[in-house]
């Protein structure tokens, strides 16, 4: 087995795994957002859309 090839392994993860794992980050991403006091208009516009996504997901 090379190194590449252990790697890979180690790199796989289930889809239920991926799925908390995104939903950690975008729950930290959210609160960290909420504290900042004003946002560009783009990134206001981004986070709105992840947000819908988001209840659109649920």
């Amino acid at each position: 087995m090379t190194i590449t090839q252990a790697n890979s392994d180690f790199d796989q993860i289930d889809h239920k795994t991926s799925r908390q794992i995104c939903d950690a980050v975008g729950e930290r991403l959210q609160q960290n957002m909420r504290a900042e006091a004003s946002l560009s208009p783009r990134l206001q516009q981004l986070v709105d859309e992840m947000r819908r996504r988001e209840q659109d997901r649920r």
